[in-house]
C-alpha cells in the first residue's frame, strides 16, 4: 500500500479494560456524544474537551484483518437508510496485491478538507459543527458536480423515484438517516448522524459480524467496535494505519489498519 503514514510496531490495539458497549453507548447519549467521567477508568485522564458544547471529530477505523468481505455493514445501512436501488453507501472492494487479495470498506471519508464542499454552487453540500460532511436536500440541484469532485466515488445520484419508507420522517432534515429520498439528487453516507444524536453507534458497526470498525469521537481518544474500546491514537501509533489517498490532501476521518503486516 502507498498511502501508509504512522508506521509503528506491530502490537494490538490498546483495549480499555472494564469497558462494555452498554457503558459506550451511554457515554455517547451524554451530552450528545461527550465522554462523561463515570465511563472513564480511574487511572484515564478526562479530555479538556469532554464538555458540553465542543466540537467532536468522528472517526471511523476499519480493521482490514477482520473484514471478510461478508457486505453485512452495507446490508445494515440500505436498511437503516432505505438506501435507493442501485446505491450502495458502504461499498466493500476486493483488493487485489502481489501477496493476495483483501477486502476494503469504504464509507464517505467525511474528509476535513472535502472537495466536495466546494464545488457544490448552491452550498448544499456542507461541513456541521460535529466535523461531518453532509447534504442538504432541500437545497441539492443534482448538476453532480460533487460527485465528479469526489476521489472516493463515495456519492451517489438518485435516477428513479425511490420507494418510500413505511415511515416518513422530515425527508428534508440533512441530519436524518435520509430515510426518505427523491429523485434527482445526490445521496450519500452520513455516518448514521441521526444515531449519533440519540447516542448510538452507526448501523453498519453495528452490523458488521467480524467486528471490524471502531467509530467514535478523536477528541475524546476512544473508538468502539460495539464490543470493545480501544484508543485511537494508540492504534495508529502502533500500527501501520493509513488513509486512503491521503495524498491527495483531503485529510479523511477514515482511518485504516492493513490486511496483513
Amino acid at each position: 500500500m502507498t498511502e501508509d503514514l504512522d508506521r509503528g510496531g506491530e502490537s494490538e490495539p490498546e483495549l480499555v479494560a472494564g469497558t462494555s458497549r452498554r457503558g459506550f453507548l451511554k457515554v455517547l447519549a451524554a451530552a450528545g456524544g461527550a465522554v462523561g467521567a463515570g465511563y472513564l477508568l480511574t487511572n484515564v485522564t478526562v479530555p479538556a474537551s469532554a464538555s458540553v458544547g465542543r466540537t467532536r471529530r468522528w472517526t471511523m477505523l476499519i480493521d482490514l484483518r477482520r473484514c471478510d468481505g461478508c457486505k453485512k455493514c452495507t446490508e445494515a445501512c440500505r436498511v437503516e437508510h432505505n438506501v435507493p436501488e442501485g446505491q450502495e453507501w458502504i461499498r466493500v472492494f476486493t483488493k487485489e496485491e502481489t501477496d493476495g487479495a483483501y477486502n476494503l470498506p469504504r464509507p464517505c471519508m467525511h474528509c476535513e478538507k472535502p472537495p466536495c464542499v466546494k464545488v457544490c454552487p448552491v452550498k448544499a453540500t456542507f461541513r456541521s459543527t460535529d466535523g461531518l460532511v453532509l447534504i442538504d436536500e432541500g437545497l441539492c440541484i443534482g448538476c453532480r458536480y460533487c460527485m465528479a469532485a469526489c476521489p472516493y466515488d463515495a456519492r451517489s445520484f438518485t435516477w428513479s423515484e425511490p420507494v418510500a419508507p413505511e415511515v416518513d420522517e422530515d425527508p428534508l432534515d440533512p441530519t436524518r438517516g435520509h430515510d426518505d429520498h427523491r429523485r434527482g439528487i445526490v445521496e450519500k453516507c452520513t455516518f448514521c448522524a441521526h444515531r449519533l444524536d440519540e447516542g448510538r453507534l452507526p448501523a453498519c458497526v453495528e452490523g458488521c459480524p467480524m467486528q471490524a470498525i471502531y467509530f467514535g469521537d478523536a477528541n475524546e481518544d476512544f473508538l468502539s467496535n460495539g464490543v470493545e474500546v480501544i484508543r485511537l491514537s494508540e492504534a495508529l501509533r502502533t500500527q501501520q494505519s493509513f488513509r486512503w489517498k491521503e495524498e491527495l490532501g483531503t485529510e479523511p476521518r477514515v482511518f485504516y489498519l492493513p490486511a496483513r503486516r
